[in-house]
């Protein structure tokens, strides 16, 4: 089987396809590019996966609406942006770079001309190239301080016996965390599950991961970003 005739045997690609060309009629002078990520783009993509499909426009407030909803059974998450503005965010570092870099650096193209994406992905890799060490740190900080207060509140609602909540936020300190190390090697995640998996936080307890903060807090300290100081610091 090609990989053409692979693509349309494939409920998510063949639904990606027809959205493209419904897109494409409606909007033909508006849109110019349209592509997918996460899964699909991947080529690893299964019958419980979502289309994430991203449409570039020339102007804002043009083109299709965003759109979360299902479709022929398939949960179709329909994002909409500007070439512009998807060009500045490639160039801009977040405390959520772990889980946002994917999608600039392995997008699939439905409809591409110009090659936008390819430009949005050098964009990416060229401010990672740039970016220094104490960039990541800080921002990486700024995932420990959430993940560590989540913990906290976690280990208190634990002691009130208010387990399903401590669960939930368990669960967020694990993924913060999993970000910070994220942010510190460098490493980018597919999706939230991968980021705690690949990390080994995904089983983690509430001692575990105790411990797992501290040690991160002391590597942060070491690269010249503590996580605790005077105040002076909060100004820095």
């Amino acid at each position: 089987m090609s990989q053409d005739e692979y693509d349309l045997a494939n409920p998510r690609w063949y639904l990606a396809t027809r959205l493209r060309d419904v897109i494409l009629r409606r909007w033909s002078a508006e849109v110019r590019a349209i592509g997918v990520h996460g899964s699909l783009a991947h080529g690893d993509d299964s019958d419980s996966s979502d289309l994430n499909l991203h449409v570039v426009t020339y102007r804002a407030q043009a083109g299709p609406r965003a759109a979360l909803r299902r479709v022929d059974g398939i949960l179709v998450d329909l994002s909409v942006g500007t070439a512009d503005d998807g060009l500045r965010r490639a160039t801009e570092l977040t405390a959520r770079w772990p889980l946002e870099a994917d999608r600039y650096l392995t997008t699939r193209d439905l409809f591409d001309p110009q090659g936008w994406f390819g430009s949005q992905r050098d964009a990416h890799l060229g401010k990672l190239a740039e970016t220094r060490p104490g960039e990541f740190s800080g921002l990486a900080r700024r995932n420990w301080c959430v993940a560590s207060a989540a913990h906290a509140r976690a280990v208190r609602l634990a002691e009130w016996y208010e387990t399903d909540a401590a669960l939930v936020l368990l669960a967020e300190a694990r993924l913060h965390a999993a970000m910070v190390t994220g942010l510190l090697s460098r490493t980018y995640f597919r999706n939230r599950a991968d980021a705690v998996k690949r990390t080994g936080l995904a089983g983690a307890d509430m001692t575990e991961l105790g411990a797992v903060l501290k040690s991160q807090a002391e590597d942060l300290t070491a690269r010249g970003k503590p996580v605790d100081g005077p105040l002076s610091a909060i100004f820095e």
